[in-house]
């Protein structure tokens, strides 16, 4: 019953939108693996986790879109998410070096015996198992979004008061992560990974299978998107997006649909940055960064804000841009971000996608439709008599 729920409330753009991101997750590791090296279309090894990674941040962007794009809620804050997922995979990941650290202690990870650490702190109690991981990676950014989130929309905090405290969260994470004593590796973050489920997560087996593993990720995240905005919740949503107060009066319970959107989106950028942890082989407080949450509403907004492919071309297209960029002009790439922004904001308000779906749709519009009101006969000004006060006012 629930399946055939969700696939009802889908549109069919994000049933081909997921049946191609199935086919990539397919199509990857079978030009990396099993075509040689000859071969035209062999990909080489250091391009999947370069290309996993591209997927970890469309899959961010998504997440940022659901609350931006369809809630109009603009969070400054979504790399405390996707870090907070990044570090409990970390985590797991640090606890079975076991004895095959510098320091060859099978307990302590290496950066906890060279600050001299005696025992596991408690809150790394757990982390060796792998589902304990999993269930922390959607435990704490969930909790914490659904108490910052409760906090901040029962105050009725919106606008760029909303968005300044979201960074805000950001940087003091930032700052608790940073310190040495804080037990998670300090500035250095958590490094120097070995295995992963029992396999070598330098192996190009793993690595192909971490990339199939985003992808799939990725398209449930669209399924899970395209199912809340497209149904009943999703208008409402909308609803709340474009005239929050009359939302409000009409008796909805726009707190509580906020805070559900909220919690979900952070949901997912968890789940991203629990795949990026193990395809990049580092997690830092530099997640935290602030610029790096500003870096998504970038993404988002290039590629089409309330869309849900949009997202998902603005961070696989920005960040492959950066890639190539920073390695020709490394010391103009923040510049060139920013003027596309610029760019972006004056010339295409609506993104790659929602500038391409305004053409085609004017295209597609017969010319009389295109006419103008008083064209076709009619007035767009309103019929006042006086039995009607009220429109008057």
């Amino acid at each position: 019953m629930i399946t055939k729920a969700i696939f009802r409330a889908l549109d069919g753009k994000a049933t081909w939108l997921v049946a191609i991101l199935l086919l990539v997750a397919l199509a990857i590791p079978f030009a990396n693996l099993v075509l040689p090296e000859g071969n035209p279309l062999h990909l080489p090894n250091f391009m999947v986790p370069l290309l996993g990674k591209y997927v970890t941040y469309a899959m961010l962007a998504l997440a940022l879109d659901l609350v931006w794009g369809y809630c109009g809620i603009l969070s400054l804050g979504h790399a405390a998410f996707f870090a907070l997922g990044g570090y409990a995979m970390g985590m797991y990941l640090m606890r079975q070096i076991g004895s095959r650290g510098v320091y060859g202690n099978p307990i302590l990870p290496d950066f906890m015996v060279f600050l001299n650490y005696k025992d596991l702190p408690w809150f790394w109690y757990g982390f060796d198992n792998f589902w304990f991981a999993c269930l922390i990676v959607l435990l704490v950014p969930g909790l914490l979004a659904f108490v910052f989130g409760f906090l901040a929309f029962r105050s009725r905090v919106t606008g760029v008061y909303l968005s300044i405290i979201t960074q805000a969260m950001t940087y003091a994470l930032l700052l608790a992560f940073f310190r040495n004593d804080f037990g998670f590796g300090g500035n250095n973050g958590l490094t120097d990974f070995k295995d992963i489920l029992g396999f070598n997560i330098q192996a190009a087996s793993t690595r192909a299978a971490l990339f199939a593993a985003s992808m799939i990720a990725l398209a449930l995240a669209v399924l899970v998107c395209s199912a809340i905005v497209n149904s009943k919740l999703g208008k409402v949503m909308v609803a709340i997006r474009d005239a929050e107060s009359r939302t409000r009066f009409l008796g909805y319970r726009v707190d509580n649909i906020k805070l559900f959107a909220f919690v979900v989106s952070a949901l997912i950028a968890a789940i991203a940055g629990a795949l990026y942890v193990p395809q990049v082989g580092i997690i830092n407080p530099g997640e935290f960064e602030p610029a790096n949450s500003i870096e998504v509403v970038i993404w988002t907004a290039v590629g089409g804000r309330g869309t849900i492919i949009g997202p998902i071309i603005g961070g696989l297209l920005v960040n492959a841009g950066k890639t190539f960029f920073t390695g020709i002009w490394p010391d103009y790439w923040l510049y060139a971000l920013g003027a596309l922004f610029v760019f972006v904001t004056l010339f295409f308000p609506k993104g790659i996608v929602g500038s391409l779906r305004s053409l085609f749709s004017r295209r597609a519009t017969p010319r009389g439709d295109n006419m103008q009101p008083e064209e076709n006969g009619q007035t767009d000004k309103p019929m006042i008599t006086d039995t009607q006060p009220e429109a008057a006012e």
